[in-house]
């Protein structure tokens, strides 16, 4: 399944993740790709929203991963600062995956061949004022 979303706001950016978020459970890895500035944090807000989660939600550049709570817990992963399979496998990333929440990982494309093939990818592009387009691809776990 590939489904295509053009927004054109911050708050509409969050809304499509929102949407997403409503359709995940546990287990479900979301791989996001997309330039710097594209949106990829803005999406993650709602889609931690669509899980449940109350909480502030901010990119977790130089922590590497945060977690937040709701329906189902949510891991988020942000690999920029990372350079090698070896650092994201000391980080415990692959660890994360099929546990009892979802994962989220922004700049995805690092995972190379440790992203799971059942990963839904979602990649935006765009950046600054320009509208996005937002490409998600891959099962929605229900």
């Amino acid at each position: 399944m590939t489904a295509a979303i053009e927004t054109t706001t911050p708050d509409e950016t969050a809304a499509a993740g929102e949407r997403l978020g409503r359709t995940l459970g546990p287990g479900a890895v979301v791989a996001l790709t997309g330039e710097l500035g594209a949106g990829k944090t803005c999406f993650v807000q709602g889609l931690v929203r669509g899980l449940g989660g109350t909480g502030r939600v901010t990119s977790p550049t130089f922590v590497l991963v945060n977690e937040y709570r709701g329906r189902v817990p949510v891991h988020h992963v942000d690999l920029y600062r990372l350079d090698s399979l070896d650092a994201i496998e000391d980080l415990g990333v692959p660890d994360l995956f099929g546990a009892d929440a979802v994962t989220v990982v922004e700049w995805a494309e690092k995972l190379g061949p440790l992203l799971p093939s059942d990963a839904i990818r979602v990649h935006i592009d765009g950046v600054g004022d320009e509208p996005r387009r937002i490409t998600i691809a891959g099962s929605v776990l229900a």
